[in-house]
């Protein structure tokens, strides 16, 4: 990762003047691009009153009209919605407000699992069937074209309140009120479901509305849609009426995420609350979260937020246990090295496609692919993608040929498709990976203050939130840090603590899900980039960092040794001149799986510098490589052996031999592809059996006949060993078995004896 500092136009010193601006708020407002006095006025003082005039946006004064006669008239109306976050603030905003107008109001979510996301052409048929007369979506119908027709076909007219992106074709429905409408005057073009709901709300009731702005702040932050513009009004007048809310399914959600009133700011939002809602969509129906949220009595709030909780933990637990599965899959499946990754089980729970998607890229560094069956048969999907690797662009010319529906965008995508197609998925996704990795680049703010640091400085941050999308959380350097405490924490020990110290001034830092961080990589970190925030422990509040980013360099004065073996620690650092890998096919895994930029990686053959600080990245494949990779004059060289191309990490036994080709008689026929499945019958790894396959190919037990595989009648009697294969996959094993467990003295002493000689 490359980290890059923020630039900005700094403040004029008379507007610094008379908004009374400290250093670091000065700062950081003109990073954020926040440099006039109109700009801070807006960002300081805009409320609810200053949004633009709501009949601005597309078809706001017809969809107004059509509602109003619909209550005046007595008909039903049927608020469509959604089972995310946005779409159950969106639904309790527009019901809540018809309420009040005395609106026959009832609403409709779509079950995740039965009716699949947006339009639904059944569930608009018994919303038609039930005497609705009048449709209104929000957060959804955009792409209803079907569905929109049939409610006209049966006189019942539709208003798509939506923000996601057009189709070609749009439905033809009564109205339609969508943010980003091409051409129309309304000065903001990124609301959310909720915010789209929200307006219609103040022009159906002629005031700002104050007391929906906690709902919209909600949809805003869970739909990460902008937190500049309108939506800066949006985020930070909502954040102080959730911390004032009467709403007793709020409050009764609060005291569940363990949260304080007067004390939330956005990243709670973010991290406890909007998970919390959209736990209900993903498990059960989202209907039970809009209840909450309209409910009106702390008994019932109580009630409902219980189970919303209970719900919220099954979600992680259920989460947790399907990435464990994934991770089996991929290792058993041999995966380690494919590019990309598409996982099947038919029993994953559909509710949670994403968060795992998203965990194994973060674990892996490959786009991913979750897949699972419904009831119906039918094959649902979510992706998620790597930095520099667009999903949406390398599926989307594939929909037509392999699925069923296909929407998302640079690094999410959703899908449906029928199972016999999987197959061609994964080989046409791992085939248009093309290997281009752009290394992930991220800005932070500036040097960390550290004689000035205190709770104030926490306070001067903040007036250029609240935080969010396209108004980034302020990231802060310390270089050189001091590191003067270690502890690790957590049940699994998995996070730790450091003390930093600087300018006689000493900071907590946390480092979480980074137990890598061992004690003899402290030297090497050179800088951090921290996040600020408060922490509150034993009634005692001070400022805590949060590790973001880290930036390693070698330590030469400290470690001053030549060659430097570091083979137990298994992260890798980003200080080296140069990663050097005696393996082409290691380059991608270098890149992407350990975040190394790709003009530091050379093939050893290619390797013509001197006097730099190298890092043996893999292993080589035999000890004349090894030493011929000695022979190069380096300035220091750490030893890291972390990455190889072994086709298994052990050889199997004779057993495992026997029962592959007992397999192979009894079941001719099977493809390679075939024995993926075969492996857990034989309690073998996919490696394994390939490796198994082409040892008695060579040896000519099995042959293989337009790409299926069928044992050879009366094959001539062969020890193992007679496989050229076999024993030079055996004698790698063991020699890269030795290069990583030799005890350190001897492995240095052999390494530095051998660059002597040359």
């Amino acid at each position: 990762m490359e980290w890059r500092k923020r630039k900005g136009e700094e403040l004029a010193p008379a507007i610094i003047e008379k908004y009374q601006l400290s250093p670091i708020t000065a700062k950081m407002l003109s990073l954020r691009g926040i440099n006039t006095a109109e700009k801070i006025d807006y960002w300081f003082n805009a409320t609810e009153a200053d949004l633009a005039d709501p009949f601005l946006m597309h078809d706001m004064k017809k969809a107004v009209n059509r509602i109003n006669q619909a209550i005046d008239a007595g008909e039903k109306i049927t608020v469509y919605g959604d089972y995310d976050a946005d779409g159950i603030t969106a639904t309790t905003i527009m019901v809540e407000t018809l309420g009040i107008l005395g609106a026959d109001v009832h609403f409709f979510i779509p079950d995740r699992f039965k009716d699949g996301y947006g339009p639904n052409l059944e569930s608009y048929k018994k919303i038609v069937a039930d005497r609705t007369k009048l449709i209104i979506t929000v957060d959804n119908g955009i792409t209803g074209v079907d569905e929109v027709a049939f409610a006209k076909s049966k006189d019942v007219d539709t208003i798509i309140t939506d923000h996601h992106k057009f189709q070609e074709q749009v439905p033809d429905c009564y109205a339609l009120v969508h943010c980003n409408y091409p051409g129309q005057k309304y000065p903001f073009d990124d609301y959310c479901g909720a915010g789209v709901a929200y307006t219609i709300c103040r022009a159906l009731m002629q005031e700002p509305m104050p007391e929906l702005l906690e709902l919209a702040m909600i949809g805003t932050i869970g739909d990460m849609v902008k937190v500049s513009g309108e939506g800066h009004v949006i985020v930070k007048r909502g954040l102080k009426m959730l911390n004032e809310t009467e709403r007793p399914g709020l409050r009764a959600l609060i005291k569940k995420a363990g949260l304080q009133l007067g004390h939330i700011d956005e990243t709670d939002v973010g991290f406890n609350i909007a998970p919390r809602l959209n736990a209900v969509g993903r498990l059960a129906n989202a209907s039970l979260a809009v209840e909450l949220l309209l409910c009106d009595t702390d008994e019932k709030a109580e009630e409902i937020a219980a189970k919303v909780e209970k719900l919220n933990d099954e979600r992680k637990k259920l989460t947790a246990t399907v990435f464990q599965e994934c991770l089996e899959q991929v290792k058993n499946n041999g995966w380690e090295r494919s590019q990309t990754l598409v996982i099947y089980q038919p029993d994953f729970h559909e509710g949670v496609l994403g968060l795992v998607a998203n965990k194994l890229v973060e674990k892996t560094h490959k786009p991913t692919i979750v897949l699972t069956k419904n009831e119906a048969g039918i094959i649902k999907g979510s992706g998620r993608s790597v930095a520099g690797y667009n999903i949406f662009n390398a599926l989307n010319p594939l929909k037509d040929k392999l699925f069923l529906k296909f929407g998302g965008h640079d690094f999410a995508c959703g899908l449906s498709m029928t199972e016999e197609k999987i197959p061609s998925l994964r080989k046409a996704f791992e085939n248009n990976f093309n290997g281009s990795y752009n290394q992930n680049i991220r800005d932070y703010d500036f040097e960390l203050p550290f004689a000035n640091l205190d709770l104030k400085t926490i306070a001067e941050i903040k007036l250029a939130g609240p935080f969010g999308t396209d108004n980034v959380e302020p990231v802060f350097s310390i270089k050189h840090p001091d590191i003067t405490g270690c502890f690790y924490m957590g049940a699994d020990k998995n996070h730790i603590k450091l003390t930093v110290s600087k300018s006689n001034k000493k900071l907590d830092v946390v480092g979480f899900n980074k137990k890598y961080l061992t004690r003899v990589l402290l030297p090497y970190i050179d800088q951090l980039f921290i996040g600020l925030q408060e922490n509150c422990f034993r009634n005692q509040t001070k400022v805590q960092g949060i590790i973001k980013g880290i930036v390693f360099a070698a330590p030469k004065l400290a470690v001053p040794a030549p060659v430097i073996d570091l083979r137990s620690e298994k992260y890798v650092m980003g200080f080296a001149d140069r990663y050097l890998l005696f393996d082409e096919k290691n380059k991608i895994s270098a890149s992407t799986k350990y975040d190394i930029d790709p003009a530091k990686i050379t093939l050893i053959n290619d390797y013509d510098s001197e006097a730099e600080v190298a890092v043996f990245l893999d292993v080589p494949h035999n000890q004349s490589e090894l030493d011929a990779a000695l022979t190069n004059n380096y300035a220091q060289l750490y030893l890291r052996f972390i990455l190889d191309r072994l086709p298994v990490t052990q050889m199997p036994v004779k057993s495992d031999f026997e029962n592959v080709l007992r397999y192979v008689y009894t079941h001719p026929g099977l493809t390679i592809e075939d024995y993926r499945l075969v492996g857990p019958f034989l309690q073998q790894s996919y490696d394994h059996i390939l490796f198994i396959l082409r040892v008695f190919s060579e040896l000519h037990f099995i042959k293989i006949t337009d790409n299926k595989i069928y044992a050879v009648k009366h094959p001539a009697k062969s020890k193992l060993t007679a496989s050229r294969y076999y024993l030079a996959t055996r004698s790698q094993i063991a020699f890269i078995r030795e290069l990583r467990n030799m005890p350190s003295k001897k492995l240095l002493m052999y390494v530095n004896e051998q660059s002597k000689q040359h």
